[in-house]
C-alpha cells in the first residue's frame, strides 16, 4: 500500500477546498438549509460542472470522471469541513453506485449521464431507520425492509410494470431528489425477497415531506407510496442485499472521511479561538489544561483520518477487477469501513464538544457555528451508528470472539 496521494488527488482536494471556502461560509450554509430543498442547487451544479463531483466515481462512458472510492472519500472530507449543503452523499455515494452495479444498459445510459452532469439528484430509500443495517449486510434475509404481509414497502406486479405501497422515513434528501431508489419486498409472505425499484420524483401517488431533523445540514424526507408506478432496477435476478452490502464499504469510508473533515475543521477553529480569547490577562490556549485537551482531540482526529484513508483504499481495492487477495486481507478490508466510521464519529463528537466548551459562553448559543458541527456528530451517530454497534459488527465479521476449533 502506497499511502502517498497522487497529484490528481491533491488537486481534487485543493480545488474543492478553495471553491467551498468561497461559496460555503456559515451564512451561506444557514441560508441553504433554510430552503425547502435543504441544499444549494446552484452550488451543486457548479461542483458538477467545474469539478465533476457528481460523477467522480462513475465511468467516463457515462460522463463521469472515472475515479475510485478513494477520490470520492477525499471529496467527502472536504465537503465535511464546511458541512457543504449538497446532495453528494445521497446521490453520488449511495444511489449512483447501485444504479451502476444493478441497472440494465438502458437504465445506465438513461440515468447516469444526467447524474454526472448534476442535472439529476437521487436518493436511496430503505424502510425505517435501517440504512446502516442494510449497508452493513447484517441481515441476509432483508427483514429490515419490512416483509411479511405488512410493514416496509411492498411491490406488486401491475399492468405494464410494478406498483409500490408503503412508507419510508428518514430518507436522505428524499423530499427533493428527482429519482428515488426504493428497496421493496416482493414475492408474497412465504417467498419474500428484496428488490430495488426506480421511482420518479413526480410519480403519481407519491407524497414527500421534509422531516424536522436534529442536523439541518443533513436534510431528510418521509415518502409515502400509494399505487406508485415503479421500474425494477436491473432484472429479477439482481439481488439487492449483496449489492447494498458491497455499497456499505464505500459508504462507510466516505462517511468516515466526511466526519474527519468536519472534526478537523472544528478543531482548527477552536485552536484559533483559544489563541485569541484572553482570561486572567493571558490567552486561554496558553493554559496547560487546555493544551492537553486540544492535544488529545488532535491525536484522536489524526488517528481517525488514517483509519478513514485506509478504509477508502480498501474499498477501492475491493472494487478493482482482477485483484487477488488472501482471505485474511479480505476480512480486514470488510471490517475497515465500520471501524473507520466508528473512530471518525467518536473523533467528531469529541472535537465538537471541546469546541463548544472552549468557546465559552458564546459556544453554548445555538447561533454559533460550533453547534452545527455538534449536531452533525450527534445526527450521524443516530443515522449510521451507534459506535459500539459498528465495532461489534466489525468484530463479528472478523470472528474475533469465536472460540477456536479444538
Amino acid at each position: 500500500m502506497d499511502a502517498r496521494f497522487t497529484d490528481e488527488q491533491d488537486e481534487i482536494r485543493r480545488t474543492l477546498r478553495e471553491l467551498l471556502g468561497k461559496r460555503c461560509g456559515p451564512e451561506e450554509l444557514r441560508a441553504a438549509v433554510d430552503t425547502p430543498a435543504g441544499h444549494d442547487p446552484a452550488l451543486w451544479i457548479t461542483l458538477a460542472e467545474q469539478l465533476g463531483l457528481a460523477g467522480l466515481a462513475l465511468p467516463e462512458t457515462y460522463g463521469g470522471v472515472g475515479c475510485t472510492a478513494t477520490e470520492l472519500a477525499l471529496a467527502c472530507e472536504e465537503t465535511g469541513r464546511t458541512l457543504a449543503p449538497t446532495p453528494l452523499l445521497a446521490t453520488a455515494v449511495l444511489a449512483a453506485p447501485l444504479l451502476l452495479a444493478l441497472g440494465t444498459d438502458a437504465q445506465r445510459a438513461a440515468v447516469l449521464p444526467r447524474i454526472a452532469s448534476g442535472g439529476l439528484t437521487a436518493a436511496l430509500a430503505v424502510p425505517g431507520p435501517a440504512l446502516a443495517t442494510a449497508l452493513a449486510g447484517q441481515d441476509r434475509h432483508g427483514a429490515w425492509a419490512g416483509g411479511g404481509r405488512a410493514g416496509g414497502v411492498q411491490a406488486r406486479r401491475a399492468e405494464g410494470g410494478w406498483q409500490l405501497y408503503g412508507q419510508v422515513d428518514q430518507v436522505l434528501d428524499g423530499h427533493s431528489a428527482r429519482l428515488l431508489v426504493v428497496a421493496a419486498h416482493t414475492g408474497g409472505f412465504a417467498r419474500s425477497r428484496v428488490l430495488l425499484f426506480l421511482v420518479r420524483g413526480d410519480a403519481t401517488g407519491l407524497t414527500r415531506v421534509r422531516q424536522t431533523a436534529l442536523d439541518a445540514t443533513r436534510p431528510q424526507g418521509r415518502i409515502q407510496l400509494r399505487h406508485v408506478p415503479a421500474e425494477l432496477l436491473g432484472d429479477e435476478t439482481a439481488d439487492a442485499l449483496p449489492a447494498l452490502a458491497r455499497l456499505g464499504d464505500t459508504a462507510a469510508a466516505c462517511l468516515a472521511a466526511e466526519a474527519v473533515g468536519a472534526a478537523g475543521r472544528v478543531l482548527e477553529r477552536t485552536v484559533e479561538y483559544v489563541g485569541q480569547r484572553e482570561q486572567f490577562g493571558r490567552p486561554v490556549g496558553s493554559f496547560q489544561a487546555v493544551k492537553h485537551r486540544l492535544a488529545d482531540a488532535y491525536v484522536q482526529v489524526q488517528a481517525a483520518r488514517s483509519a478513514a484513508y485506509y478504509a477508502a483504499w480498501a474499498a477501492a481495492t475491493e472494487a478493482t477487477d482482477g485483484v487477488t487477495v488472501t482471505a485474511a486481507a479480505t476480512a480486514r478490508e470488510e471490517t475497515a469501513g465500520a471501524l473507520a466510521l466508528a473512530q471518525a464519529l467518536e473523533a467528531l463528537r469529541r472535537a465538537a464538544a471541546e469546541g463548544i466548551q472552549l468557546h465559552g459562553g458564546i459556544g453554548f448559543t445555538w447561533e454559533h457555528e460550533a453547534h452545527l458541527y455538534f449536531k452533525r456528530a450527534a445526527g450521524d451517530e443516530l443515522l449510521f451508528g451507534p459506535v459500539h454497534r459498528l465495532r461489534a459488527h466489525a468484530a463479528d465479521a472478523a470472528h474475533v470472539f469465536e472460540e477456536a476449533d479444538p
